[in-house]
């Protein structure tokens, strides 16, 4: 009985148009599993949360709930904090921290995520964590953790999904695990269309907003990417440059198109929705709208605060002058 263990890193498969939610997919299908082990954070609108679903891949919970050791790591750094000492330990520890962030801005793919350069990264980070806070608060319990991690994993088979921080010590608690094979693997057309609709999520100034609203509207998306996201997408461009007509159009037309599955995608989508009703002076549907959004099984959290919002304030678009 083997486990093969997938790195996961979090928001960043939002920022990796090489590593995204539908490369993460891809992987899975490539590697012949119909369900994963999630042994990675309890965000409950990470990314993957809503891909694996939608692609028909199960979840099988087995992260322990360690939301306290947040807290708990909180306190400590805040009492070294009143100590000279203390803060030689904190700016050692913030250093190691830096080192790992550096080694994750670079363009990450399914390799090196894999790669022992990264891994090795990881084991550096947490090995000077360890050195600069001692184990337990400092390092938010990791080894405790991940004996309980190990031990929840005793017996199974299968693919887990793990932080990549984490897969280094999980590996060494579990010897017979092992790292995918990706010989053969390349990503394909879930890891395109993902990258670009988050590419689409995420404007920076100089976009060529043209280019980019025509590569949405040639696609006709998928299981992980529908086309109710793609038409969300291009009006959150539309939004940007104030064009509220357009993007009311594509919004509606998403709203449409919504099923359950991605979850999070009806909540983001009926939130903007409101938004653009409310700065067209429709606030009696904007009302509606927000008030749809608070009653769905699923939203994520940036969709409730954007509704309660919309409910107690109308929402105003304010458009930068031209000359």
């Amino acid at each position: 009985m083997t486990l093969t263990l997938l790195p996961d890193v979090g928001d960043l498969l939002r920022l990796s148009p090489q590593y995204n939610a539908g490369t993460v997919v891809e992987l899975l299908r490539f590697l012949g599993a119909s369900e994963v082990w999630w042994a990675t954070g309890l965000d409950p609108d990470h990314p993957l949360r809503d891909a694996l679903p939608a692609a028909r891949i199960g979840i099988r919970d087995v992260s322990p709930d360690w939301a306290f050791a947040d807290a708990e790591y909180h306190q400590l750094t805040n009492f070294l904090n009143q100590y000279p000492q203390g803060r030689e330990r904190l700016r050692a520890a913030g250093q190691a921290e830096r080192a790992l962030s550096a080694a994750l801005a670079e363009p990450l793919s399914a390799v090196r995520v894999t790669s022992p350069e990264l891994l090795d990264a990881a084991r550096a980070y947490h090995a000077a964590t360890r050195t600069a806070l001692d184990e337990g608060p400092g390092t938010r319990w990791q080894e405790r953790r991940l004996s309980e991690l190990a031990a929840a994993l005793q017996g199974q088979s299968g693919v887990v999904l793990v932080a990549l921080d984490d897969l280094p010590g999980l590996q060494t608690l579990i010897p017979e695990s092992i790292l995918p094979d990706l010989t053969n693997f390349a990503p394909g057309e879930l890891s395109r269309v993902r990258a670009l609709v988050d590419r689409a999520w995420q404007l920076n100034e100089g976009d060529d907003l043209g280019a980019l609203l025509a590569a949405l509207d040639r696609e006709s998306g998928d299981l992980v990417t529908p086309k109710a996201e793609l038409d969300a997408a291009a009006a959150s461009i539309h939004l940007a440059v104030g064009d509220l007509a357009a993007a009311r159009a594509l919004l509606e037309r998403a709203a449409h198109g919504l099923t359950d599955l991605p979850r999070s995608l009806p909540g983001l989508t009926l939130a903007r929705l409101g938004q653009v009703r409310d700065a067209q002076g429709d606030r009696d549907l904007a009302v509606r709208t927000y008030r749809a959004v608070l009653a769905l099984n699923h939203a994520p959290a940036i969709a409730r605060e954007t509704a309660e919002a919309g409910l107690k304030v109308p929402f105003s678009l304010e458009i930068p002058a031209t000359d």
